[in-house]
């Protein structure tokens, strides 16, 4: 019942966010992405409930293994496998988005390279993931100036495994902005939620709790 009525309020709030404006108010038309940003954006914090309730028992408990993966990566080599990323020998702070090039996202990505010096000082490593194809991720990270890769989910079956998938009816289905501490050994050792309300600072956020689970 719950679910229903917050899947209703997320759908109610798109209708909301566009619906039509006095004639002195009117906007110029706008293209399928920037639809697509400005309705996922709206509904940020209706997105947020709807999750919190779908993923209570979906997000990976500290302490237990990451869930597998293998996606195709943002370089143009292929695919990247988590055992790839812990055979690293590095943490990874694998991060799920909702969209390249969306606001938000492009506002968190470039938090993450300025800061991307101090991670890797930690022994940690930088991995998007988003819903989008590895093409756009490859040119989102080239325009964007990025360091470090992202991968493509597509389909959303990872996301889903992490508990960050969000499907908005009419709208498709997106990674919901969450972040995951992944240490060496595979173990999810800390789970970042409340990402969107916190994202000019999150990157900040995600260096102190390193810190302090390295420590």
């Amino acid at each position: 019942m719950i679910m229903r009525v917050l899947s209703l309020f997320l759908v109610a709030s798109v209708v909301r966010a566009w619906a039509p404006v006095a004639p002195k108010q009117q906007q110029p038309q706008t293209s399928r992405r920037g639809f697509l940003e400005k309705s996922v954006m709206a509904t940020a914090g209706a997105a947020t409930l709807l999750t919190r309730a779908e993923s209570a028992l979906a997000i990976p408990a500290v302490g237990a293994k990451a869930p597998s993966f293998d996606l195709p990566n943002s370089r143009g080599d292929g695919s990247t496998s988590l055992n790839a990323l812990t055979g690293s020998g590095k943490w990874t702070v694998l991060y799920f988005y909702p969209g390249a090039f969306t606001t938000g996202c492009t506002l968190e990505a470039k938090s993450f390279q300025r800061d991307l010096d101090q991670y890797r000082n930690l022994n940690a490593q930088i991995v998007g993931v988003s819903v989008d194809p590895p093409e756009k991720n490859a040119q989102f990270c080239s325009s964007t100036g990025l360091d470090f890769f992202m991968l493509s989910d597509i389909g959303g079956t990872v996301s889903k495994q992490y508990g960050s998938a969000l499907s908005i009816p009419g709208f498709g289905s997106f990674s919901n902005r969450q972040t995951y501490l992944i240490d060496p050994k595979g173990n999810i050792r800390w789970v970042f939620t409340d990402v969107e309300s916190r994202i000019a600072r999150h990157s900040g956020e995600v260096l102190e709790k390193l810190n302090e689970l390295k420590a």
